[in-house]
């Protein structure tokens, strides 16, 4: 479950009408209505004497900003759930809330990135730079944070100093259940500096900013495709106004698409199954019905590859390109419609590996009617079989010896420290950590990913089952399952030697 805390005016203004969008009065109980389903009770801080302003919320009277941390770090630190902590005049898309809250990550700001012109020259060393403080601004936010391409480096105040900030917060903050604790800490130890904080500090960008020297990696989300502004009496018509421009559904929909799928996945699948995905869930298909029709498309595209003639083989590599794409959407839906299942997840991780073991079977089977050397065929398949299971097996392995390694700690800095330098020292040092040539072999192939050429091809050299099935299915359409044995064991062999590789590398590094 996920707790919510909204943040009143600290000017006590009450909140503001939304004049150009249907629904909600105002801003406030639009957002009321948007945190429903993550907490039915959220809790409202405001000014003395304002809490009628703040209908439908546990209001928690505050008389500062001291007042909004202490009582934060209270609220905290009796919760055993996450957090999200957001501006109570926030206007934000509902897919954008559900990113936040969804997120992986330990805990997230919203951020917007400074966009630097390719053809400006490049800064000096950070070691070499001199610390100083933002001053101009990102879509009316002081930009006085660093980030890295993940997460925030560092977060400056009136008081604290940044060393070349490239981002601004924007507001929201969401905190995973494990790092509450530090959070309640770090705001009651705020409060008590709050003294030091300027009128342009926002109260989630000091959160932020404990977090971080409490050693928490908060990670970034930008607005990309979605809209969020903090609203005021000068831009309220205006955000509306832009907020009606954007395609909240389709945002929805490219989100339900996975960012990381291979080549053939991301060209040649996605670039319409997100479409089929949306129309499956308007009509009520669960994901998994749209795996059993997964399945189903599996196990014909393996009958027709057993009949061993030209149209069998055609039709089955038909069959199987549509039961993957049905395979993708399947997961689609369900990021889509926002329904998940540990059955979901199990029945997809399972019936991949039935579906193409079962293909296996059928080609084999159809070269034996063809009349080709069934030992032959039978011993090409099980070692197609072998080495697929083989870097199966190496991934599930390598997944779970990550999972039992040892976080590597973030550097800390006191709150009461004005320069982040030692903050970002620590970190260089712990960046660099004892060169190896492991671990400069692996840096310099981490690096080359940035190129878009080798980025697909480390994605295609794995073999993952976009290419095998993309594979079966024209091979054996345009020759025969002999030769499809031969691509996936020779594909799939140099597929097992990389990972294997691979694993090694980054298990001595």
């Amino acid at each position: 479950m996920t707790r919510v805390v909204l943040l009143g005016s600290e000017s006590g203004a009450p909140p503001l009408p939304l004049t150009g969008l249907s629904g909600s009065p105002t801003a406030f109980q639009r957002l009321l209505d948007q945190a429903a389903p993550y907490d039915p009770e959220p809790v409202v801080i405001v000014r003395p004497g304002q809490a009628a302003l703040y209908p439908g919320a546990r209001a928690v009277e505050s008389a500062d900003r001291a007042g909004d941390l202490r009582a934060i770090g209270e609220l905290a630190a009796v919760l055993d759930d996450d957090l999200l902590v957001l501006p109570a005049d926030s206007l934000i898309h509902d897919e954008l809330i559900y990113q936040l809250v969804k997120s992986k990550k330990g805990a997230v700001a919203l951020v917007v990135r400074e966009e630097r012109d390719p053809d400006a020259p490049e800064l000096a060393p950070i070691e070499e730079a001199v610390p100083e403080i933002g001053t101009n601004v990102l879509e009316g936010r002081p930009q006085r944070t660093r980030i890295s391409r993940t997460r925030v480096i560092s977060v400056g105040t009136a008081y604290h100093q940044v060393t070349r900030p490239n981002a601004a917060l924007l507001g929201p903050l969401h905190v995973k259940a494990r790092h509450v604790p530090t959070l309640a800490e770090a705001a009651t130890d705020l409060a008590e500096l709050a003294s030091l904080s300027g009128p342009e500090d926002g109260v989630t960008e000091l959160l932020t900013l404990g977090l971080v020297r409490r050693g928490v990696s908060v990670g970034i989300r930008g607005r990309r495709d979605l809209f969020y502004r903090q609203l005021n009496e000068a831009n309220a018509l205006d955000a509306q106004n832009e907020f009606r421009t954007y395609d909240e559904d389709r945002a929805r929909l490219d989100n339900a698409v996975k960012g990381a799928d291979g080549f053939f996945t991301t060209y040649f699948v996605s670039t319409y199954s997100r479409f089929i995905a949306r129309w499956a869930a308007r009509r009520g298909l669960t994901p998994n019905q749209v795996t059993l029709i997964s399945i189903a498309l599996g196990l014909l595209a393996a009958g027709a590859f057993a009949t061993g003639g030209r149209p069998g083989y055609v039709a089955g590599g038909i069959l199987i390109y549509f039961a993957f794409v049905f395979d993708c959407v399947d997961g689609q839906v369900a990021r889509y419609a926002r329904k998940f299942g540990v059955l979901g997840a199990w029945l997809d991780a399972t019936f991949d590996r039935f579906k193409e073991y079962a293909v296996f079977v059928g080609l084999a089977v159809g070269a034996t009617v063809a009349g080709q050397d069934s030992d032959e065929i039978w011993t090409l398949a099980l070692i197609a079989l072998s080495l697929q299971s083989v870097k199966h097996l190496l991934d599930f392995s390598f997944g779970a010896a990550n999972r039992r390694k040892p976080p590597n700690p973030l550097p800390t800095l006191d709150l009461a420290v004005a320069d982040d330098r030692q903050l970002r020292d620590a970190l260089e040092v712990r960046k660099s950590g004892s060169t190896t040539p492991v671990k400069a072999l692996l840096r310099m192939w981490t690096r080359a990913g940035r190129f878009k050429s080798v980025y697909w091809a480390r994605k295609m050299i794995v073999f993952p089952i976009g290419e095998r099935f993309a594979a079966i299915a024209i091979v054996t359409a345009f020759f025969d399952p002999r030769i499809t044995f031969l691509v996936l064991i020779t594909w799939g062999g140099i597929a097992a030697t990389y990972t294997l590789t691979g694993r090694l590398l980054r298990s001595m590094a």
